[in-house]
């Protein structure tokens, strides 16, 4: 069984982040990021096609909006479901670095992100919170510009919508993230994600 600890007065499940990777680091994060109690709050699957509440509009606009609150950013792809987000984050700091140097043609890609190690677990449950009271300093240094930051400034971003229109609305504490390690596994997650829809009533995250 997990561990649990309390945060904010409430025992949750210590988080699985893998501990050995930098969440920093250059590389392609295939995340999934779903609503407290799997509510269908963003909308609903008609006939294959998504069909978004205002809430779910703002889902995809805060998405879309990622790059610029972090130019360090490009957005692979990413689809707005009824209870969640599929989404593909490339944090590219080198190509940051060499458009304010020299290129600003540089545009990166996949596939020249260096490939992370092939021990990665297939997929990791990330707490929300990037540093939590009384949690380890982290290894790699300050996390302000990590995935967990991303993903936080994301979700901070659809709660505000959500609150400024008196929408009831709550975020799952937790997000699921996994590191793409090559070009073929990055194409198979595209493809994943544009089809989601479509695959509805099979998908893991389906209720009623």
């Amino acid at each position: 069984m997990a561990d649990t600890e309390k945060f904010r007065g409430r025992y949750r499940v210590s988080s699985t982040r893998w501990v050995a990777w930098d969440y920093s680091s250059d590389a392609p994060y295939f995340v999934t990021i779903c609503v407290a109690n799997r509510a269908h709050d963003f909308g609903k699957i008609v006939n294959g096609e998504m069909q978004l509440t205002p809430l779910g509009q703002a889902a995809q606009d805060c998405w879309d909006e990622i790059p610029a609150h972090f130019p360090f950013v490009e957005l692979g792809g990413f689809v707005v479901m009824p209870n969640h987000v599929h989404g593909v984050v490339i944090i590219n700091k080198r190509a940051v670095e060499t458009q304010n140097i020299a290129s600003p043609q540089n545009i990166a890609s996949p596939q020249n992100i260096a490939s992370p190690p092939h021990d990665i677990p297939p997929d990791v449950q990330t707490q929300n919170i990037a540093s939590l009271p009384n949690h380890p300093q982290n290894k790699f240094g300050p996390q302000s510009q990590n995935l967990a930051s991303i993903i936080r400034g994301y979700k901070i971003g659809v709660t505000k919508f959500a609150r400024q229109n008196n929408i009831p609305f709550e975020w799952q504490e937790c997000y699921h993230d996994h590191v793409i390690r090559n070009e073929q596994e990055h194409e198979r997650i595209h493809q994943y994600i544009l089809t989601n829809p479509q695959r509805w009533q099979d998908d893991k995250f389906h209720t009623r």
